[in-house]
């Protein structure tokens, strides 16, 4: 089918470039003409682990083409997915500028019929806002569907997941419209691709039938929404976990991991650490809050899960001032910015929430992330030192912090960071190590949630 892609953002352009991957033919366009402009050198302006091999593979294959011309990429699209921001506003509430300003665009450029399709996370009777622009502005010259198709794409593995999905929903009014999705991912649910993660046929990398959900479109609106803060409250509930833990003097590792192994739990977002970040959790759950307050229903429960995570950070910086006791004048290494491992995003990150109190306190920061340094160095300024690569961090530091759970942090030279340190201290805000790991290399080891540490080991020879 012949699909418009409006929004290039980490849905947009993972969304249109693995729909590509699967047959389809796809024309992205952006009201950024510079992002417009890269894609079109190859340039991608996200990290996203197989993504650049999606889009190059969807590009010379001619079914991935980018545009500024949203008008002429609208007429020619049979489907067209809304991909585009919703930004949080001051209250918490959903900013859906960029969501009607699509579907005036929509309105003005197509003829015919279309189905429109939100991808976008957005507050519950979106499409019903969405019907009521389309029909005023078209004018009669558009017949149309509006349909709501939620994206559960985690960065970082976004592209493993739109080709592995555990569900696709969809959300739609008509028959015709319903029809049309089931065959838009059709080759998803019957195997019928090469993955573009694995870079195999499905039958050979794992695939699986996901589960095909089809439902009213503000029942589509809302399941991202619960999905997105029930996620969130796993992980405010393993953090106060860990609280508890500390305090009790037991191993918050070995608490939620006998608590994971129930089948009606499970281990996923069990891990306790600074809290969680990025675009989409802290902006989905305050915009659920604000709906359902609109609503009529005070969603208290949300909102604890929110202060569980703000005092994440507050938390783990006093653990740093209790352990050097004095700040002003210290050299503290950190290794990693983004806010998870295997993206660039700094948006909302708590390792820099944590970087930019520990400036405001006199601390000097040396710092280190395999992909976010530019992004970073973009919204840090010169407040820290960047350095080159993740051992450089260590030098001459009071203590390294380990604020994003890159899996390459475990493979760092650890003894020889040591060498280079003033103090031999690790604190651990994402549990990357298990205790007893880093001790054998001399070093002080703090965790999150883990019992009492043992002091540092005496100094390595010279």
């Amino acid at each position: 089918m012949k699909l418009c892609v409006i929004g290039t953002g980490y849905v947009g352009l993972t969304t249109g470039a693995c729909l590509a991957a699967i047959g389809h033919e796809v024309v992205g366009t952006d009201s950024e003409a510079a992002k417009i402009a890269a894609l079109k050198r190859g340039q991608l302006p996200i990290f996203e682990e197989r993504l650049p091999e999606v889009v190059a593979a969807g590009v010379a294959a001619g079914r991935l083409t980018f545009t500024s011309d949203a008008r002429a990429a609208i007429a020619a699209a049979e489907t067209i997915f809304i991909c585009v921001g919703t930004p949080p506003d001051a209250d918490g509430k959903a900013n859906l500028a960029a969501v009607e300003a699509a579907a005036r665009q929509i309105a003005a450029c197509a003829q015919g019929y279309r189905l429109v399709v939100g991808k976008s996370t957005v507050p519950v009777h979106t499409g019903d806002q969405l019907k009521r622009v389309l029909a005023t502005q078209s004018h009669g010259r558009l017949e149309f569907d509006v349909a709501s198709n939620p994206e559960f794409l985690r960065e970082g593995s976004g592209v493993y997941d739109f080709f592995h999905p555990d569900r696709i929903v969809t959300g739609s009014d008509s028959e015709r419209a319903a029809k049309r999705l089931r065959a838009i991912y059709a080759p998803v649910l019957e195997g019928a691709f090469t993955c573009g993660w694995h870079r195999q046929p499905a039958a050979m990398c794992g695939w699986k039938p996901p589960a095909w959900v089809a439902t009213g479109i503000t029942s589509a609106e809302l399941i991202k929404h619960a999905s997105n803060s029930f996620l969130s409250m796993k992980i405010s509930y393993a953090n106060a976990i860990a609280d508890i833990c500390e305090l009790a003097d037991a191993d918050a590792g070995e608490v939620l991991h006998g608590l994971g192994l129930d089948r009606r739990i499970g281990s996923d977002f069990l891990r306790p650490g600074i809290g969680f970040g990025g675009f989409c959790f802290p902006k989905d759950l305050s915009a659920f809050i604000e709906m359902s307050a609109e609503l009529g229903y005070d969603f208290r429960l949300l909102r604890e899960v929110q202060r569980v995570n703000t005092r994440r950070t507050e938390q783990f910086v006093r653990k740093v001032r209790e352990a050097l006791w004095v700040l002003p004048g210290k050299t503290l290494g950190v290794l990693g910015l983004a806010f998870k491992a295997g993206t660039d995003d700094i948006r909302l990150s708590p390792a820099l929430k944590v970087v930019r109190e520990l400036v405001r306190l006199g601390a000097r920061v040396r710092a280190y992330d395999p992909q976010a340094m530019e992004r970073a160095r973009a919204e840090l300024g010169g407040s820290i030192h960047y350095c080159g690569q993740a051992e450089e961090v260590a030098d001459g530091a009071d203590a390294v912090l380990i604020l994003t759970e890159w899996p390459q942090f475990r493979r760092v030279d650890w003894a020889g960071m040591r060498a280079r340190m003033s103090h031999p201290l690790v604190l651990d805000g994402r549990n990357l190590f298990v205790p007893g790991e880093l001790e054998g290399q001399g070093l002080e080891y703090h965790g999150i949630g883990r019992r009492a540490p043992r002091r540092a080991a005496a100094p390595l020879a010279a």
